[in-house]
């Protein structure tokens, strides 16, 4: 099914608000993802049930666009100005990005060069162009895919900067980290000298209890598919509480306050990045 609708924003959220009334009164599992934007300048709204997928496109305007982009833009600098707060409150640092060319740049600010740089697998980093940027220039990039799984954990211990993304951020600074392995969230917590955050705007949560929510939800989830791993929430797109074998929630990281000043950066992103 696919509705295409000219008219103005309210309308779109109108149209929209009742195409999924209508749909997920019909359905028993139902999905919606986030809207984004085009180069074409079309919105999707994208709602999964149990035997299909509808896809919703909406066409806008290149000046409505613009005015959407320049508030939301607006919207999420004051936001990052308050978790960055929080964060400092937390003697944690914190920097704005308002794209991720600027969080490359600022990345890259908190990385001398012949540092050496692990990373616990952040596709946050490599997003922005951080990873490849590392690679090519002066410093030790600890490649893990390279080492055994304990010689990269080991490494990454004594490591100068560690990489990472968080699974959700609170508005008051406060990290959320889910591991399977634990390499990722024992490195946050002790051994690299500095710990630099790439976190993507879309990782803020309203507090605790809806950021431990997020992670459980959509980024266990998603990394369930990415890993293939045989977990209920990969079937789902739910957090199941499981105990399986393979499951990817065995530690539970909740970084609230860093006693080491200057060791754990975070760098907010103008942008969606990440799981």
């Amino acid at each position: 099914m696919m509705c295409t609708a000219h008219s103005s924003p309210a309308a779109k959220k109108l149209l929209m608000n009742s195409v999924r009334k209508t749909i997920s009164s019909q359905i028993l599992y139902v999905i919606c993802m986030e809207v984004q934007y085009f180069e074409r300048y079309n919105a999707f709204l994208t709602v999964q049930n149990t035997s299909a997928t509808v896809k919703i496109s909406v066409e806008i305007s290149e000046s409505e666009v613009e005015i959407m982009d320049t508030n939301i833009m607006k919207r999420n600098e004051c936001l990052a100005k308050t978790v960055i707060k929080g964060l400092e409150s937390r003697n944690m640092s914190g920097y704005y990005a308002a794209s991720k060319e600027e969080a490359l740049k600022q990345a890259l600010e908190l990385i001398p060069e012949k540092s050496t740089i692990a990373m616990g697998g952040c596709v946050s980093a490599k997003e922005i162009g951080l990873v490849e940027a590392l690679e090519k220039g002066n410093y030790n990039y600890l490649d893990r895919s390279k080492m055994s799984p304990r010689e990269s954990l080991m490494a990454a211990y004594d490591a100068d900067i560690f990489l990472s993304s968080a699974n959700a951020v609170t508005n008051d600074g406060i990290l959320i980290n889910i591991d399977g392995n634990s390499n990722r969230v024992s490195c946050i917590a002790q051994g690299p000298r500095k710990v630099v955050f790439i976190v993507g705007i879309n990782k803020v949560c309203s507090d605790l209890d809806s950021a431990m929510k997020r992670a459980r939800n959509v980024a266990a989830p998603v990394n369930a598919q990415r890993f293939d791993l045989n977990i209920p929430c990969k079937e789902t797109g739910k957090c199941f509480d499981c105990k399986s074998m393979d499951t990817i929630c065995c530690q539970f990281l909740i970084t609230r306050f860093s006693r080491h000043t200057d060791r754990i950066h975070v760098i907010l992103v103008n942008d969606t990045l990440g799981y």
